[in-house]
């Protein structure tokens, strides 16, 4: 199962690679970002303003692990949209590391051999099966819909106008149907998830929007469409904060 661990899975060369993006080569900056390091922890140099611009910028990023990159720019993603909560950032984070790498966007465990490819699927297995594979499925569900409508949005739309696919709140719907219910299963109470699917739950068309941000900016910065420009008027009056 996903946890919100990415931070934890930094490592003292990610903590090295950070002070020096931040410093940008300057030996006084350098100075006082180990001095925040030292007074504040990793996350308040996390959240420096500097890092984003420079892990797409420098050179020396090339060295960044994919945990620190996906932590940082879905930190700075959701802080866009005024979603300061760092145990969602560290999962969300999470699911985008764990999806990035083989099949595992469609299955439900390393081990299992189903395979997933539509939440309908997802949605008709969340009480079937055994408890800790309905708690799985439930978890998923709400994994799922947020990687596929979080990154790729025009992916959904242009299968919504083409085939009359499901648009992105269908999506919304579905995700947070799926955290809700891993949140009432025991298990979320054992692996200490409960709150989390709980807010994620709640908070699911937020985080998505944030997604979608580093969709058009990072992953697909060239499209423009009528579809993508709609998008991105209705989220900037939904949730973007006045300039």
């Amino acid at each position: 199962m996903i946890l919100a661990n990415v931070r934890q899975r930094l490592t003292r060369d990610d903590a090295q690679l950070v002070l020096r993006l931040v410093a940008r080569g300057s030996e006084h900056e350098l100075a006082s970002a180990e001095e925040s390091l030292r007074d504040h922890g990793l996350d308040a140099l996390l959240d420096d303003p500097r890092l984003l611009p420079a892990l797409i910028e420098s050179r020396q990023a090339a060295h960044a692990s994919l945990p620190l990159f996906a932590y940082v720019v879905v930190r700075n993603a959701l802080r866009g949209v005024d979603e300061h909560d760092r145990g969602i950032s560290d999962y969300v984070a999470s699911i985008v590391v764990h999806f990035a790498t083989r099949d595992h966007a469609n299955r439900i465990a390393a081990g299992d051999d189903e395979v997933y490819d539509t939440l309908a699927a997802l949605l008709a297995d969340v009480d079937r099966g055994e408890p800790a594979r309905r708690f799985l499925v439930r978890a998923h569900l709400g994994n799922y819909a947020l990687w596929l409508s979080g990154l790729f949005p025009d992916h959904v739309e242009e299968r919504r106008w083409r085939r009359g696919g499901p648009d992105l709140d269908y999506y919304d719907e579905m995700g947070q149907r799926g955290f809700a219910l891993a949140a009432q299963h025991r298990l979320a109470r054992q692996y200490g998830m409960e709150q989390l699917y709980e807010a994620t739950a709640a908070r699911f068309p937020r985080i998505r929007t944030a997604l979608n941000s580093v969709s058009d900016r990072l992953l697909f910065p060239n499209r423009s469409t009528p579809e993508r420009l709609m998008r991105q008027v209705h989220d900037e009056v939904r949730w973007r904060r006045p300039s």
